[in-house]
């Protein structure tokens, strides 16, 4: 198979040297080319043709984002990956670099101690991200161990037959993509819908914070960062702060939320493993779980809770997702009571929670 070809933008010549030498350390990737800034990087990318470009964000002349723009006018589906700063400016930039259509980022290593310790941390965060948007490298991973397991107990475990129960929370989990799935599937919820929903995507601290007053703008019910001992309500959505695991707690006949640093599940911090196993015990069959797009698996153990204890699951198909790995690894493993496409996710979830709430009240008739 041959190699990632991997374009790297950024001003810094120090940046730049730093990326090669991680991204040369990767048998399977290579570094095609380097350009200073984003108008030298529009010009080489014809004549490179490479499989995935890095971007820095802050750069003279062009920039990040509006290199974006003109990229995405000639390469539409050319995967990009914005180098960005773990600050307020970085967060909302990243931001708005993926609603113009990056498909991830990386935020630059501070505070690890050593050049060393930076460089390993952007070679844990960003190689993985690099194959992963490669569709035609990573296409028909084998199983893993855990994917396997799940499908097999699976089998004997699970109904196929979705719970009849009353929905009283949603609760979706996403990473690569996600923010953008976001805004598509939460801006469709009424205002007065009826549960409250909880989110995990994968982001760093004062991401997350952005994100939530982001989709609150375009959202008719009221988005917010999570805290802990907020009662969960009908029409709120919580996002799982950066750094931090969120999870549920039913107590005297109410449901709050709790915060916890306990050790990251999946290499991720907030998990949406430990959300969604947190949810399958406060709520037991009346969950419902909606996994989007990520890489990874995170997920896959908290869905096996949440189907264990009753509740139903539904999952983003593969062709709408940015990176079919979280969603993947629960359908795969028999999971999922539905595999939808994106623009048919807010509708079925909604439809779900109402069509519930209609055969509780006629049982009760």
């Amino acid at each position: 198979m041959r190699k990632i070809r991997i374009l790297i933008v950024d001003d810094s010549t120090v940046v730049r040297r730093l990326l090669s030498d991680v991204l040369a350390s990767d048998p399977v990737v290579e570094v095609a080319g380097t350009a200073a800034n984003g108008r030298l990087a529009l010009a080489k990318i014809p004549r490179l043709n490479p499989d995935v470009v890095t971007l820095d964000i802050e750069m003279p002349d062009l920039d990040g984002l509006a290199t974006l723009r003109e990229l995405r006018k000639i390469h539409p589906r050319l995967p990009v990956i914005m180098f960005s700063t773990l600050t307020e400016r970085g967060a909302v930039a990243t931001l708005d670099a993926l609603a113009l259509g990056a498909n991830d980022y990386v935020t630059k290593p501070a505070n690890v101690g050593s050049v060393i310790a930076g460089m390993q941390a952007v070679r844990d965060s960003l190689i993985p991200k690099i194959k992963g948007l490669c569709s035609w490298f990573a296409a028909a991973p084998a199983p893993t161990p855990t994917v396997a397991a799940v499908r097999r107990d699976s089998r004997s475990s699970f109904s196929t037959k979705i719970s009849r129960r009353r929905v009283e929370i949603v609760v979706i989990g996403t990473s690569t993509g996600g923010p953008n799935a976001l805004g598509e599937v939460l801006s469709q919820f009424p205002a007065d819908f009826p549960v409250p929903v909880v989110v995990v995507q994968h982001m760093p601290p004062v991401f997350t914070r952005h994100l939530a007053a982001r989709l609150d703008q375009s959202c008719r019910l009221h988005v917010q960062e999570g805290r802990p001992l907020e009662s969960l309500e009908s029409g709120d959505v919580w996002i799982a702060p950066g750094d931090y695991h969120l999870t549920a707690v039913r107590q005297a006949g109410k449901t709050f939320l709790k915060t916890n640093q306990e050790s990251p599940e999946n290499s991720c911090r907030p998990a949406v493993d430990v959300l969604f196993r947190s949810v399958a015990e406060a709520y037991g069959p009346s969950a419902l779980a909606v996994v989007m797009t990520g890489m990874g698996c995170d997920g896959l153990r908290g869905c096996e809770a949440i189907r264990t204890a009753g509740g139903r699951v539904i999952v983003q198909d593969e062709a709408s997702s940015v990176v079919w790995g979280m969603p993947g690894a629960v359908a795969s493993a028999g999971l999922a009571d539905r595999v939808l496409a994106l623009p048919r996710l807010a509708a079925q979830i909604v439809a779900d929670v109402e069509e519930s709430r209609t055969r509780t009240l006629a049982r009760m008739s």
